[in-house]
């Protein structure tokens, strides 16, 4: 099958000059990212004058469709932020790592090391971890 010409192009990305991007941090988990004026604002209009990172974005739309009733995305993000509170408040207290850079950290390792075969067999019971830092 071949490809034409206006197939095969990808479509056009604006490349903004470095200037007027802003650093803006996420008021749920803290990570900071570069980005646009515009897109800061619909990002803030979206979330109710909060910024949120591309991954809180998706965990609120998770956390919306994950509830047992119709919520509010207001609602769905203020239970983010509250589980971001959670996970931080669990880290060691000299822990300086930010948890989507450890999240980043154990994804690489994870893919950089070879799959290992499991040590339990097929349908066996795993002991879980007798503490947590949620409660249920």
């Amino acid at each position: 099958m071949a490809i034409s010409g206006s197939e095969s192009q990808l479509p056009q990305m604006k490349v903004v000059p470095a200037s007027e991007a802003e650093l803006v941090k996420c008021e749920s988990c803290g990570f900071t990212e570069e980005c646009t004026p515009e897109y800061i604002s619909r990002v803030r209009e979206k979330f109710h004058g909060r910024w949120i990172c591309g991954l809180c974005v998706e965990a609120v739309k998770d956390e919306a469709m994950r509830s047992e009733r119709i919520i509010t995305v207001e609602e769905a993000l203020n239970r983010h932020i509250s589980f971001c509170k959670d996970f931080r408040s669990c880290s060691p207290p000299n822990a300086t790592e930010h948890p989507i850079s450890a999240i980043g950290r154990i994804l690489r390792r994870s893919l950089d090391s070879p799959r290992s075969l499991p040590s339990t067999p097929t349908g066996a019971e795993v002991d879980a971890p007798e503490e947590t830092c949620f409660v249920d």
